[in-house]
């Protein structure tokens, strides 16, 4: 049996900090909350938030044997702010900004609101993952007075709340500050406005822009939190024991820790995850259109490919874009080799414990295969396949046909394009010359070779003798000689357009000892 108490993993290291928690309150249950601002559609950001919780809560459940639930928690009761720029008929959104989302026409036409549209958006797409998780509406729980205790509490409180927040805002704003929005009964919407008084028995005074005055309850839905205030009032009212954020809400994590406090309650452990960077290190933001949707990763590699990213470090900031797919792909297929480790990342992405076989054939070879075959056609590449794998067809082999189809986008929208073919310099002609001999003084021995690694390993030593020579020539630890990065950079540009990639011995193994020849002649030709 695993001893779960030494695992260092980070959902582990949490899942400790969660038991310790509990122990020192007395629960006997844990629960995980996820937020989600529903004026937007899910995003890659949003699996990550919600997969790396789930690991945390694994981790919770085999540590621990408590059990536990995992709450989405949808705030929209949040007024509209703006129009969104990708939805359709925009004109029905324009003469409701302001208002709960709940209570905005949904552009789409498929729910009675705008709100409840993109709740199914949230659903619909967490349950494609197959996440297990309960979905809570901010404004079922104001409107059901689940909230009522807790807002009636911070009425009580009203002043120490104001004085958490007042230090982090404006002298302008410190002025009007409250952590109140009533609804207006009239207009529906959320009021951004001054409190002229709160009453102790949680009634909301103040005046609208036309002067009227208001007397308003603070509950059965007839106001709502501001946004770090807001955060507080759930984990208070739920007893929210766990939630993880980004790091750009480190700021609201503690001001909302500091009013749960206030309130009368410890705040949940929370953990703060870094933001993606996009190739050239840059934050990822909108407006530069610089980041990689969901679709697209999903277009190009498995879910379980981006499970396996989001799954490493997530306290340290990475590189998010197309070019970190592969590796996560291929880094995903050896690594189910480990599903029943816990101290496997494997463990945590196959919960079930049934990871697929990887297939014979990595997906960086597929990526190399597609530029050989310069074909972006699923059934060309397959060719080549089955000429490897005898007997092997999309229909017994629905995982290679997948990452087939994956590695053929992939080629078609990202490597064709970039492809620069140059001619060889003349000590990469003798070597390429040298490569082309050595594959043909063997090619017999080869092909009564089946496949497998032993037939990967042998074709990359023939890559290797090569190269063993004049500038490409280094000396390994041992004293023997060995081959400089120079060569291997070389057979990619020369012959795939490209300036790096997989062991090339799987590649020639795939390909065959016939058709990489023929590829190097064509490329001794080229001026």
């Amino acid at each position: 049996m695993a001893d779960f108490e030494s695992i260092p993993l980070w959902p582990f290291a949490e899942a400790r900090k969660l038991r310790d928690r509990l122990q020192a309150q007395g629960k006997g249950e844990a629960l995980f909350e996820t937020g989600y601002g529903p004026s937007g559609l899910p995003h890659i950001g949003t699996f990550g938030e919600v997969a790396r919780t789930s690991w945390v809560r694994r981790a919770f459940t085999a540590l621990t044997g408590l059990p536990s639930r995992l709450l989405a928690f949808s705030d929209d009761m949040d007024g509209l702010r703006k129009v969104p720029d990708n939805v359709p008929n925009p004109e029905v959104l324009r003469p409701h900004l302001g208002k709960p989302l709940t209570e905005v026409p949904d552009p789409f036409g498929t729910h009675d609101s705008f709100g409840r549209h993109n709740n199914a958006r949230l659903r619909a797409f967490l349950d494609a993952f197959g996440f297990d998780y309960e979905f809570a509406s901010s404004t079922d729980v104001y409107r059901s007075g689940a909230f009522d205790a807790a807002l009636l509490r911070m009425a009580e409180v009203h002043e120490e709340v104001r004085q958490v927040i007042l230090p982090t805002l404006g002298a302008e704003r410190r002025a009007t500050y409250s952590p109140f929005l009533p609804v207006h009964p009239v207009s529906r919407i959320v009021m951004q406005v001054p409190m002229e008084e709160v009453r102790a028995d949680g009634t909301l005074v103040w005046t609208d822009e036309d002067g009227k005055r208001w007397e308003t309850p603070v509950t059965g839905g007839h106001c709502k939190a501001q946004w770090k205030a807001d955060w507080a009032l759930r984990w208070y009212a739920l007893g929210v024991d766990y939630e993880m954020s980004g790091k750009d809400l480190i700021d609201s994590v503690k001001l909302s820790s500091a009013i749960c406090r206030v309130l009368g309650k410890e705040p949940p452990v929370t953990f703060t995850y870094e933001m993606f960077n996009d190739e050239l290190g840059q934050k990822i933001s909108k407006s530069k259109g610089n980041g990689l949707s969901i679709e697209e990763w999903l277009d190009y590699g498995p879910p379980e490919s981006l499970a396996w990213f989001m799954f490493a470090s997530p306290g340290s900031a990475k590189r998010l874009h197309k070019g970190v797919i592969p590796r996560a792909v291929d880094d995903w297929l050896a690594g189910t080799a480990k599903v029943a480790d816990p101290a496997s990342p494997a463990w945590f992405i196959h919960p079930d414990g049934a990871a697929p076989q990887p297939p014979p054939v990595s997906f960086a070879t597929l990526l190399n295969l597609a530029g050989i075959a310069n074909t972006d056609d699923p059934a060309k590449l397959w060719a080549y396949v089955a000429k490897y794998l005898p007997g092997a067809t999309p229909e017994n082999q629905p995982l290679l046909d997948k990452l087939v189809r994956h590695a053929c986008a992939f080629w078609r929208d990202f490597i064709a394009p970039a492809r620069a073919f140059r001619a060889p310099t003349p000590d990469e002609r003798e070597g390429l010359a040298r490569l082309a001999a050595l594959l043909r003084e063997r090619e017999v021995e080869f092909l009564a070779m089946p496949p497998g690694p032993d037939k990967e390993r042998a074709l990359q030593d023939v890559v290797y003798d090569a190269g063993r020579f004049g500038p490409f020539l280094t000396k390994n630890k041992d004293g023997s000689d060995g081959v400089g990065r120079a060569w291997f950079q070389a057979l990619y540009e020369v012959l795939l357009g490209k300036s790096e990639g997989p062991r090339f011995g799987g590649t020639v193994a795939v390909t065959g000892v016939e058709e990489t020849v023929r590829l190097i002649e064509a490329a001794l030709a080229r001026d």
